[in-house]
């Protein structure tokens, strides 16, 4: 049984996946912020209060994810908890491809380990590896734990993943809508292959993609075309496939933020962030027809230099 009386805070980014062509390998992690506070008890009872987004339609026991992953990786190392209060500030949208449910998995995992004694814990690849394990892949969780850009990859079985600086220029631009999608009913209009064409094309802009986001960032248009997954997506998100386009067709590097229906603009200046902010505003009026632009969200998400961080205020017991 781990011990009562432990708290502290987790601090965990958003992140936004595949960037164009780097599809399940690419992550940003971006300066909008989950917050989860834990506290062992003796109460023998899970709650969870939960402020911000998901507030009113989030679980407040043993079934939230972040309980529920916390409690499980727990149970994964051979330990209990006697009880447990969690209370979230959620300022991550859901179900909008900005890496919501892998901010949950990585402030649990990143608790559970904090928890157990010293002996018992993981260090950094075991926490990228469990994360991504319960995730299913590591674009999110990658970028959500190491900051800035990182590269995933596996090898055999194991996850991993390397961070990479990126270019103090770049501000990214997210345009959310008030429309979620599941990234399950995304991956499902994925094709089961691509040609063999079209799978060069997108590795040489993967490639040319860490290149543009590290040192070149007037590369970036071109960087972030694919040719893997967002036009088979399309359907599924038509306003914001359009106004992808759109900012494209202006020169703007825009993208579907991983799963969507977010669309991230990769801008390499304040101004043309702005710029960005005012050509999304000028294509939302008047629009009026089933197809159109909605109103979106619009903020300016400066790269999070820092990934996931944990502040420790009490500890008791080994």
């Amino acid at each position: 049984m781990v011990a009562a009386g432990q708290e502290a805070t987790i601090r965990v980014p958003a992140t936004s996946a595949n960037l164009g062509p780097g599809f399940d390998s690419l992550g940003l992690a971006v300066s909008l912020f989950d917050t989860v506070r834990v506290r062992t008890t003796t109460s023998g009872t899970v709650s969870v209060a939960v402020t911000g987004e998901g507030a009113d339609e989030l679980p407040s026991d043993g079934t939230h994810l972040v309980a529920r992953t916390l409690l499980s990786t727990l149970e994964r190392a051979g330990f209990g908890c006697p009880g447990l209060e969690l209370e979230t500030q959620n300022l991550i949208p859901h179900g909008r491809g900005l890496g919501s449910s892998a901010a949950a998995i990585v402030s649990a995992v990143l608790a559970a380990n904090f928890l157990l004694p010293e002996d018992n814990r993981v260090d950094e690849a075991g926490v990228l590896q469990l994360c991504s394990t319960l995730e299913g892949h590591p674009d999110n969780v990658a970028p959500a734990l190491l900051g800035a850009l990182a590269i995933s990859w596996e090898t055999g079985r194991l996850f991993r993943s390397t961070r990479v600086p990126v270019h103090q220029a770049i501000v990214p631009v997210a345009a959310i809508p008030s429309t979620s999608l599941s990234t399950e009913t995304a991956r499902a209009l994925l094709p089961a292959s691509v040609s063999h064409s079209s799978a060069a094309t997108n590795a040489g802009r993967a490639a040319l993609l860490v290149h543009a986001l590290s040192h070149r960032p007037e590369f970036l248009l071109d960087a972030t075309a694919d040719l893997l997954h967002q036009d088979y997506r399309a359907q599924a998100m038509l306003p914001s496939a359009t106004l992808m386009r759109q900012l494209r067709a202006q020169g703007f590097p825009a993208v579907i933020s991983g799963a969507g229906p977010t669309v991230m603009t990769l801008a390499t200046s304040d101004a043309e962030a702005e710029a960005v902010k005012e050509v999304i505003e000028s294509l939302s009026v008047d629009q009026t027809n089933a197809d159109s632009l909605p109103r979106w969200r619009v903020l300016k998400l400066p790269v999070a230099v820092e990934g996931a961080k944990l502040v420790v205020h009490q500890r008791n017991g080994p």
